[in-house]
Formats: structure tokens, sequence, C-alpha cells
């Protein structure tokens, strides 16, 4: 995949050159088809005060990744499931003594040094965990672009075939119940997942780390207005508007719906249930059955459980296999 030229000019970040990096390190590699090795000169950053990684850290931020045009992707694995895509990151950032603790790490480290695609640029530990967002880095973090994670894009990159589920989040606040639902909704091959204009950001490095890669496979609409959610729905559904509302304590039961014809599912809100907008688009509350006095479930939890079910529908009444709907993504570490 090209990197958009104008990502760096936007950003005003200047190639690596000796004059930039606190220090360069030189890196001998010898591909089985050159027989004389390259010697490359590869950047190391040592400080965290660095001009690069200050504009790193602000992609922690929504307002950062939107000016900028890029988002993390943070640990071994999330770079795996790139380079298994034909992804190519716009820069990757690792640590080798971190990276090559666990067998994977040293294979993924030998795969990255092997592409001479990639930009590579080493940090020290202080650097790694300052641009990262967990306790205990793992050693590695992607700068992407995210043009290239637009519905657009993904589709292109997705097989075409009939997905019966419209997944919609309404003003959902919590980012590991966002990552949860966005990997679930991959999982379960959902068409599409639209997103409020309230909800967290769905590039929040916490809901990326909780999706484990769902944002490669999985069209992501953000920031939809009702309007144009029920245009969306309408368009999904067709002839027969089904709009389906995850609602406690409503007398009808999720498995007793017919999930195998276009549907779309609401999911409201952890703390306030669904909005007024949702209520009035919806044309039928359904819920789980729920013992013991327990009132409500996670937001993550009800969801999957619901795309769980229309997913085994789908597989008894059409003999769909879900391993053939995407292209394999390495499991979660």
């Amino acid at each position: 995949m090209k990197q958009p030229s104008a990502l760096s000019s936007k950003l005003h970040w200047k190639p690596f050159r000796k004059c930039c990096t606190d220090t360069t390190r030189q890196v001998t590699q010898s591909p089985c088809s050159i027989r004389e090795p390259i010697t490359i000169i590869m950047p190391l950053i040592t400080s965290p005060s660095n001009p690069r990684i200050s504009k790193l850290k602000a992609l922690h931020t929504a307002r950062g990744r939107k000016q900028s045009g890029l988002f993390l992707m943070e640990g071994p694995h999330l770079l795996e499931v790139l380079l298994n895509t034909q992804m190519l990151p716009h820069e990757v950032y690792y640590q080798p003594v971190l990276l090559q603790r666990t067998a994977k790490g040293k294979q993924l480290l030998a795969r990255l040094l092997q592409n001479s695609s990639l930009s590579l640029i080493e940090v020290s530990e202080r650097v790694i965990e300052a641009i990262g967002d967990v306790q205990a880095s793992q050693g590695v973090i992607s700068v992407l672009p995210l043009d290239a994670f637009s519905p657009a894009q993904v589709r292109k990159r997705r097989p075409a075939t009939r997905r019966p589920a419209l997944l919609i989040l309404d003003d959902l606040a919590d980012p590991g119940n966002m990552g949860t639902l966005l990997r679930t909704a991959l999982a379960a091959d959902v068409e599409a997942v639209l997103l409020t204009p309230n909800c967290v950001d769905c590039y929040n490095p916490k809901v990326v780390r909780s999706a484990a890669g769902a944002h490669v496979g999985l069209p992501i609409e953000t920031d939809m207005s009702w309007q144009t959610i029920a245009e969306r729905i309408a368009a999904h559904c067709q002839a027969v508007q089904r709009v389906l509302l995850a609602e406690a304590g409503s007398e009808h039961v999720y498995y007793e719906q017919d999930l195998t014809v276009p549907f779309a599912l609401i999911i409201g809100n952890e703390a306030h249930g669904p909005s007024t907008a949702a209520q009035m688009l919806a044309t039928l509350t359904i819920s789980i059955p729920l013992c013991n006095g327990v009132e409500s479930l996670n937001a993550a939890m009800a969801g999957g459980i619901l795309l769980y079910e229309a997913l085994r529908q789908r597989q008894i009444t059409t003999g769909y296999s879900s391993r053939e709907a995407i292209p394999p993504i390495a499991p979660g570490t």
C-alpha cells in the first residue's frame, strides 16, 4: 500500500537524517537474493523530548489524530495483522530488547529488518514507553494513515457477500466496550458499524488495542447523524425495515427473532441506555433473559450475544462458513 505523500508534508515531519536523530546505528542485512551485504543507516532516538516523539504523543488525542490524519497501533500482534494483509505502516517505532523478549517478537523483528519498504525507527525503552499507552510496552508501535481505514478502502479488502447484520453504536462511551464490540462485529461478519457523533473515538489507542486488528477488515462509519443512519438502514434492509434495539426488560426475546434477513441492531450508551432518536427509529425492542435479579449486561457482552445469535442462524439456514468471510487475522495475544 502506498503511503500518501501529503501526510509527511502536512505534519512537517522531515525525513530522518543524522542531524535530526539522537544517534545512528548501522545494521547489516544479507538478503538471500543479494550476495553482497547491504549496510543501512537506521535512526535511533533516545530522548522522549525529541520533537518527532512529541508529535507522536499528540496522536493519543482525538484532536491530534484529526489534525495529522494519523493514528497509532501498539503491539506486535497488530503489526502482524497489518503485514499479513499487505498494509505497510507510515512508520514503525521499535525497541529491539523489548521486542525480542518473546519468540514471536524475534521473528517479527527479523521480518521488519528484511522489509526494505518499511520506515523503521529504533528508540530507547524510555521513548517507546512515552509513545505507548500501556504500562508494559511490547516494543513496537506503528503509525498509520486514517485514510487507509476509510469504509471505502476497507470494503476493497473484503470479499463481497450478503451480510444481514448492521451494527449501530449509540453514544457508546467506554473504549474497552467499543473495541470489544468492533472485534466481535468483525468475528460475526457484520456488514458495517455505524457510530453516532458522541461515541468514543474509534481510533482511541485503548479502542484500537481492544479491537485487536478489527479496523483492518471491518467498515466503520463515524460521526453519523440519525438521518444518515436512517438512510443507511433503508439501503441495507431495502423492502422491510427492521431496526432492533437492545433493551433490558423487553418482552421480545432475541432468539425468537429471524436474524437471517437484513436488520440493524442498536446498542445504547452504557450508563443512560438508548437515546430518544434510537428509540424512535427502532421497530422492535429485544432483550436477553436474565436470572437472579441481574438487571442488565455489559454493552459489549450483550452485543456479542445478539450478533452471534445472528451468525448461528445464518450458518444453520444457509450453510454459511464464517471462515470464508475475510482473509484470516492472526489470533490475539
